[in-house]
């Protein structure tokens, strides 16, 4: 494991312990005692360079597994049976909490349509999709974000949770779009890894059909017009990596039937059973030959393209795909 998670995680331990001594006092609860002795443990297997392995087969313990609870001591493969049916409960409340966090799959709001797809390669995901609502000096707008956080499973899932909470938290602020995810990144900076971050899209869209938008190392999302299919550009470093990062922003105008395709990589970097990338240039076509349909067939009919174009292969990242259609 990296030097700087050790000393982070060796520091929360120590904290731990102390927390623990001193509500144990003299009294020796045998909880809490024995919550003590694991975390003891755990600092003598760091202190002895076999923290994070497991004790049963001695290879790596899953390591979003330990960022949740450093006091693990076997990977997935040695976990006992109670263990195994455990955790499997776990991830469904886990799975089941975070599809709660979601918007609706459709929604119409201040003259946009909105659907969304989102399918996770496992119980739980790291791509974040949300939609949030205000209405600043009494004009509507809306609030769009889809995100990919680093990593997968229990971790990532954790950080997806954390980021939806800023963005609830922060919105009605009123900030413009920029320096609304600059302060969700400040934020998310203070209070996670450094190891961990996020690239992600977030845009306010307005009745009139203008749109700005904010990219944080994110795919750039795509402008589908009868003219053709345009990226929309504008740079930001992902979330979580600085604090002093600054998010410009790009604006444009859409017109009525026109549409803004925002996806995370788990698409465009799904692979066939030969390993070859389905890739942006197909993901394009698709858009293209389904440009005419209404917001849910359009994703629907990316989708049945990419599962296709794998032809059974197993999809290895989460996925995400929302379009903001502007009512006709």
């Amino acid at each position: 494991m990296a030097a700087r998670f050790d000393t982070t995680l060796r520091d929360q331990l120590m904290d731990r312990r102390r927390v623990l001594v001193e509500a144990s006092g003299a009294g020796g609860v045998p909880e809490l005692q024995r919550l003590l002795s694991e975390v003891d443990s755990a600092l003598a297997r760091m202190a002895a360079g076999t923290f994070g392995l497991c004790d049963s087969c001695h290879e790596a313990i899953e390591p979003d597994r330990l960022q949740v609870n450093p006091l693990l001591h076997y990977c997935l493969d040695h976990l006992t049976e109670r263990e195994q049916r455990d955790l499997e409960e776990d991830l469904a409340l886990a799975a089941q909490v975070q599809r709660q966090l979601l918007p609706r799959e459709e929604m119409r709001f201040g003259g946009w349509d909105v659907s969304y797809r989102y399918e996770p390669a496992g119980p739980v995901s790291g791509d974040t999709c949300h939609i949030l609502t205000r209405s600043p000096g009494g004009v509507q707008e809306m609030i769009f974000l889809v995100g990919d956080v680093s990593g997968k499973g229990v971790a990532a899932s954790l950080l997806m949770a954390h980021l939806h909470a800023l963005f609830n938290a922060l919105v009605d602020v009123g900030l413009p779009v920029g320096e609304l995810v600059g302060r969700a990144n400040r934020l998310l900076c203070e209070s996670t890894l450094s190891s961990h971050y996020a690239t992600l899209v977030c845009g306010v869209a307005r009745q009139t059909g203008e749109v700005e938008i904010a990219n944080a190392g994110h795919i750039p999302p795509l402008l589908v017009r009868a003219g053709g299919i345009l990226p929309v550009e504008s740079a930001g470093l992902p979330l979580g990596l600085f604090s002093t990062g600054s998010y410009p922003t790009a604006s444009l105008s859409l017109a009525r039937g026109e549409s803004l395709v925002i996806t995370t990589d788990g698409l465009t970097e799904a692979v066939d059973v030969s390993g070859e990338e389905y890739g942006q240039e197909r993901f394009q076509e698709a858009l293209e030959r389904s440009r005419g349909l209404p917001p849910r067939a359009m994703a629907e009919s990316c989708l049945r393209d990419l599962a296709t174009f794998q032809g059974g292969g197993r999809r290895a990242d989460d996925l995400t795909l929302m379009v903001l259609r502007r009512s006709a």
